[in-house]
């Protein structure tokens, strides 16, 4: 089996499609060379994704607070990114003082995760968890709505691990986790090769709009995540998939684990990804990590900068111990996560159930 084709939805640049002269355009990216391809040149797809038509349910009163807050911050993304790095340091800070719950929970979890340090230095953490949100809020919208501003930005380490296991013919899981420039680390990772998706779908109607279609400008194929049937197809086309097990959702396709030393309810569905598709090309794991190098007060002149690791393969996995698999995935994550905890998503629930059901923690 081969490496699927990739679909380049742009024509190859050609000289009158290079940019004019670096002196006509000095206050967009001076740093990037004239006729360098842009992110959206760059992309690389298996095929386009077909986008969800708009409904009219959703000029309703109960969606009019969504449509206000897009009015308030889409336009934001057209400003420079160094101030949108600054309005999302102030987001953030906003937000971790009125968001009492979810300050407390990440503040639960980061006690937890790291028990040997002082209470003020969790703090910090956790402020600065709130901070590279917010700064991941734009991060995101630009990804969806603006990509060419991260334009030579992006840097990647493993990617032979990829390369390596589709010249045998084999799909590639890789194993992600919920950071905070989640979305941009798709479209960074489609610089170099296309990739589906896991997801889940959204509660609210207009929220899974917006979601779906702006990572359909990033993905090639997106799969619910109940939807097995689409998973085995991209699975037997040899694709790459990004899927993230690293939230707790229960006990009922899962084991009880050690993550970051706590027993956290963790799924075990990558042990039966691994399984499926063809048997003389199983699917290779691997984790990926996305990671923003640049602080959130990005200096001036300066443009942010972004490096993806992409582990090597996890052998001999799935093994016959379901728990051994789960702690094996849990510690490869944490040790990932660990280049830098504050860009991962702390405020969510991560212990929320323990072996008998919900635990009281979060109370």
């Amino acid at each position: 089996m081969k490496a699927p084709e990739q679909y380049d939805p742009s024509k190859p640049p050609t000289k009158s499609s290079l940019p004019p002269p670096s002196t006509q355009q000095p206050a967009k990216s001076p740093a990037i060379p004239a006729g360098m391809p842009t992110i959206t040149q760059n992309h690389k797809r298996t095929a386009p994704i077909e986008k969800k038509p708009f409904q009219w349910q959703f000029l309703l009163p109960k969606y009019w607070g969504i449509w206000l807050l897009a009015a308030i911050i889409l336009p934001i993304i057209y400003l420079p990114l160094r101030w949108q790095f600054w309005l999302g340091r102030q987001l953030g800070i906003f937000i971790y003082k009125i968001a009492g719950s979810r300050r407390r929970d990440t503040l639960i979890n980061l006690k937890l995760a790291f028990p040997e340090k002082p209470d003020v230095e969790r703090e910090l953490m956790a402020k600065q968890v709130f901070v590279n949100q917010g700064i991941g809020v734009f991060e995101t919208l630009c990804a969806w709505y603006r990509p060419n501003v991260f334009t030579r930005t992006v840097s990647i380490s493993g990617l032979q691990h990829v390369v390596n296991a589709q010249n045998e013919g084999r799909p590639v899981i890789l194993l992600g986790a919920h950071y905070t420039m989640l979305d941009l680390g798709g479209m960074l990772c489609t610089q170099f090769f296309p990739m589906d998706g896991m997801y889940r779908p959204q509660n609210n109607a207009l929220l899974d709009w917006f979601v779906y279609n702006g990572r359909a400008s990033i993905l090639s194929k997106q799969i619910a995540s109940r939807d097995m049937r689409s998973f085995v197809e991209s699975i037997k086309a040899g694709h790459v998939i990004w899927y993230s097990p690293d939230q707790d959702y229960g006990l009922k396709q899962g084991v009880m684990a050690p993550f970051f030393g706590v027993p956290a309810a963790t799924i075990t569905a990558s042990r039966r990804m691994a399984k499926l598709g063809d048997k003389a090309h199983p699917p290779a794991l691997m984790a990926l990590h996305t990671y923003r190098q640049t602080p959130d007060s990005l200096p001036k002149g300066k443009r942010p900068h972004y490096h993806l690791t992409i582990t090597p393969e996890i052998q001999n996995y799935p093994s016959n111990d379901e728990l051994a698999d789960a702690t094996r995935v849990n510690e490869l994550l944490e040790g990932l996560i660990r280049i830098d905890p504050t860009q991962w998503m702390w405020f969510h629930r991560r212990f929320k159930n323990g072996p008998d059901g919900r635990t009281d923690i979060y109370k």
